[in-house]
């Protein structure tokens, strides 16, 4: 199917699709050939294997539950950056956060989902978001929750260290503000960012474990990974975790679509309202 150093054959590539499909919702279309040997032909160098066919063997096996996960961390794109898509950001420190923060003030809840959060870029771009308004946060019952799918990133998440030019998306004032020096000249989130965000490992075409309800929900440049079935129950899912008039951001490319729909109003730049009463 691709020439190359590994036989690969069609039967591996399906092989590897559904195991894909079935473990973390993605869709890898034939067009996906490439890419899927160039990252994996990585892992058969690492285990010394001289085939696709052996690593399908490996990786369907009990014994390959670890090089399942390496498997599917190695095909998941990882693409973030601080403040990325910042008219969500706006959104969010203009019109969501000033009456949440004042309910805060009067011993209210705030609760925010970074789902998806990668390597921490995202929830830490909330979580200083928050302190811009609400210096004292991190005392007051407000806190940011982020999860991933891949232990890697959720590891390099609650490191919140990060290479200088990776930071280029913060604004100077809380590049002053937010971030610290770290040891081999990288830079580390504040103690109080840190204090805002909790991470942990999920996958969102699994089991939930969260009983309460969020004011926002960011789920961006993930369901485009999706097809429209799984798209719209993911949607679906997400519609009574949110709390009337709390805020639902999607990536440039996706849409709500499904029964979700009805759930939610337009209210910017792919910035989604929840419609209050309404089910999905």
């Amino acid at each position: 199917m691709v020439e190359g150093e590994f036989a690969f054959t069609e039967a591996d590539f399906r092989k590897i699709s559904a195991m894909v499909h079935g473990d973390a919702g993605i869709h890898l279309p034939e067009a996906k050939a490439t890419l899927v040997y160039s990252r994996l032909a990585k892992r058969l160098r690492a285990l010394g294997l001289t085939s696709f066919k052996d690593y399908c063997a490996l990786v369907a096996g009990s014994d390959g539950l670890d090089e399942r996960q390496k498997m599917l961390a190695a095909l998941t794109t990882n693409v973030t950056r601080f403040f990325r898509e910042p008219h969500h950001f706006d959104h969010l420190r203009d019109k969501v956060l000033p009456p949440l923060l004042d309910a805060a003030r009067r011993g209210g809840r705030v609760r925010i989902w970074s789902a998806a959060c990668s390597s921490g870029q995202e929830p830490f771009s909330i979580a200083m978001t928050i302190l811009s308004l609400m210096p004292d946060a991190a005392d007051r019952d407000v806190r940011v929750l982020a999860t991933d799918i891949d232990p890697n990133m959720v590891a390099e998440g609650r490191a919140a260290e990060y290479a200088p030019h990776l930071l280029e998306g913060i604004p100077p004032d809380y590049r002053k503000k937010y971030t610290v020096a770290a040891a081999r000249g990288g830079v580390r989130m504040a103690d109080d960012v840190r204090a805002l965000v909790t991470f942990n490992e999920l996958n969102l075409i699994g089991d939930w474990p969260m009983k309460g309800k969020f004011d926002a929900i960011f789920c961006r440049n993930v369901a485009i990974y999706f097809e429209d079935d799984t798209q719209a129950r993911l949607w679906s899912r997400f519609a009574p975790l949110v709390n009337n008039d709390g805020a639902l951001y999607i990536g440039h490319s996706e849409r709500i679509q499904g029964p979700a729909a009805a759930a939610f109003r337009p209210d910017g730049v792919t910035t989604y309202r929840k419609i209050e009463g309404a089910r999905a």
